[in-house]
């Protein structure tokens, strides 16, 4: 395994001014991302207060009917005795979703290491599963290569209710049936059969997507001591009462706040990540499992069809007695992620970036304080076959990014093409309109009018030399299929669906290939965060 870095153009205009310091942009965050943030991040958070002890427990009780490592027993420990955490969280996909996901949490693991041994204590990893959205149409699928081509492996099982993930049961036969498909398009390797059983063993054990996750989520990050909560879990939903209390008690000027700073953003050319409203509560209502989100008037917290009203006073109680029926949204997670952990640092993507830009002022409203941002690292992972196909074309990463295979993939097809057969087919059309239109000479001198039926005639000409042009196009592909497919190849894997690897593909199409250890292997790579995109040779 060798680890490399390219510098990719950062698309996300964002997170370019963030990495280039912009004190324009760094004006919408409470710290600057260097070392000297991390130690006054530190002694911010000891000056506060946190339930420690009964966030751990709560931790505790919601891992271990997936099992406790004893690298996360002593996290646990530690988070109990008053350790920080470095956090970051991600939906939970079918086989952990996008490789991000993994990437996230690769992440949050070596930040809270690396922080540890600079600050000299403790710091833990947490993943927040956001088993609270409701959006089932990003998670139920993956993609994957079959024969030279990208597919895309759906779970079918739809609702027309927006029921959370964390509530919406599986129908585990046709999981399985798709997890079947899945791996025999990755193919039989020394690995297949135990990663198979395991996955669906892990299944048989699950009631839910964010089951199945969390629980393939333990199982490839345990010896590194990854904590995991899920937001929807409702010991953690109750412990969060006094916290929604304070987001109701202040929820108009949350709503004012994060409209005002949107549009500072906006004006700043950061366009609008949130298009909040002032009338929005930025609250959902849980009702069986569904989420209707909440806005605000004079007198009503409602949802946009009438159907949930309540005053005030009303959520109030709701959130004092039943807070497992109240969830956040994209502004309150960030707060309450803020009220119940005492966080370090907040591991996010370009979009989280944006979306956090907007809330400073709301942090404040509430008497808290943004964390530290630091962006997630982007990897692209590179197998042997590919590597060597890379090396054989003279292509790098960055080329294929770039769109030197696609190009060279053209060139090469018209480079072979049979031209010859091709000016044969254009002579032989043109020979036979010519005849077409001596005949139709003659009949017109004969008086016979058949004008539109020798058109007809014609086109279906036509038409058959432009399929026998085909026929022949295809067979000369046919003829050279392994080396456009090599090119294929290389963008499939690389670039696939002209977006990068990390945001299509599942880490069990790698460790199908190289094994369980690889994601201990990865944890084990020099990364730091930083403004690269690192290049994985498997």
């Amino acid at each position: 395994m060798r680890l490399e870095h390219i510098e990719i153009p950062v698309s996300n205009k964002l997170l370019a001014e963030y990495w280039s310091g912009s004190e324009e942009l760094l004006s919408f965050f409470e710290y600057k991302y260097n070392d000297e943030a991390y130690r006054t991040r530190y002694n911010y958070l000891k000056s506060k207060h946190y339930y420690s002890a009964e966030l751990s427990a709560i931790v505790r009780q919601y891992m271990e009917p997936f099992g406790i490592s004893k690298k996360v027993e002593e996290n646990l420990t530690a988070l109990a005795n008053g350790s920080v955490a470095v956090v970051g969280g991600q939906q939970a996909g079918i086989l952990t979703g996008p490789l991000y996901s993994v990437h996230k949490a690769i992440s949050v693991i070596l930040l809270a290491k690396k922080q540890s041994s600079e600050l000299g204590e403790k710091i833990v990893p947490i993943f927040w599963i956001a088993g609270e959205d409701h959006d089932l149409d990003e998670i139920n699928h993956t993609f994957t290569i079959v024969e030279g081509s990208i597919k895309k492996r759906v779970y079918g099982k739809r609702t027309k209710l927006k029921t959370m993930a964390s509530t919406t049961n599986v129908n585990k036969e046709e999981l399985k049936s798709l997890l079947s498909t899945i791996f025999k398009d990755y193919g039989e390797t020394e690995y297949t059969h135990s990663l198979y059983e395991n996955c669906i063993f892990q299944l048989e054990q699950s009631k839910t997507f964010t089951d199945f996750f969390a629980r393939l989520m333990n199982e490839l990050f345990k010896t590194e001591g990854l904590l995991m909560i899920d937001a929807a879990y409702e010991p953690f939903r109750k412990y969060e009462s006094e916290y929604f209390i304070k987001i109701i008690e202040s929820n108009e000027k949350i709503a004012e706040a994060v409209v005002e700073r949107e549009k500072l953003l906006s004006g700043a050319g950061f366009g609008n990540p949130i298009e909040a409203s002032p009338e929005s509560a930025n609250l959902f209502y849980v009702q069986e499992g569904e989420r209707f989100l909440l806005e605000r008037n004079a007198e009503f917290y409602q949802d946009a069809s009438g159907f949930i009203k309540m005053s005030k006073e009303q959520l109030l109680e709701v959130a004092k007695n039943n807070p497992e029926m109240l969830s956040n949204n994209v502004v309150t997670r960030p707060l309450m992620q803020e009220m119940t952990i005492p966080v370090l640092a907040f591991v996010g993507g370009p979009g989280e970036l944006a979306y956090w830009a907007t809330l400073k002022d709301a942090f404040n409203v509430l008497d808290l304080q943004m964390p530290i941002l630091a962006p997630r690292l982007n990897i692209t992972l590179v197998d042997r076959k590919i590597d060597q196909l890379l090396s054989t074309y003279q292509l790098s990463v960055l080329d294929i990014i770039d769109g030197k295979a696609k190009a060279l993939k053209a060139e090469y097809i018209d480079g072979v093409q049979d031209k010859e057969a091709k000016e044969q087919l254009v002579a032989l059309n043109m020979l036979v309109k010519e005849h077409y239109r001596e005949l139709n000479a003659h009949l017109k001198s004969q008086q016979i009018e058949l004008q539109l039926l020798v058109d007809k005639n014609i086109k279906y000409h036509e038409k058959q030399f432009d399929y026998l042009s085909k026929k022949i196009e295809q067979q000369v592909l046919i003829k050279h299929k392994k080396t456009i497919r090599h090119f294929d190849s290389m963008q499939f894997e690389i670039y696939p669906n002209d977006s990068l690897q990390e945001r299509v593909y599942n880490p069990f199409q790698y460790l199908n290939q190289y094994g369980p250890e690889l994601i201990r292997d990865l944890c084990s790579l020099p990364f730091e965060i930083a403004n690269k995109h690192y290049v994985i040779l498997l």
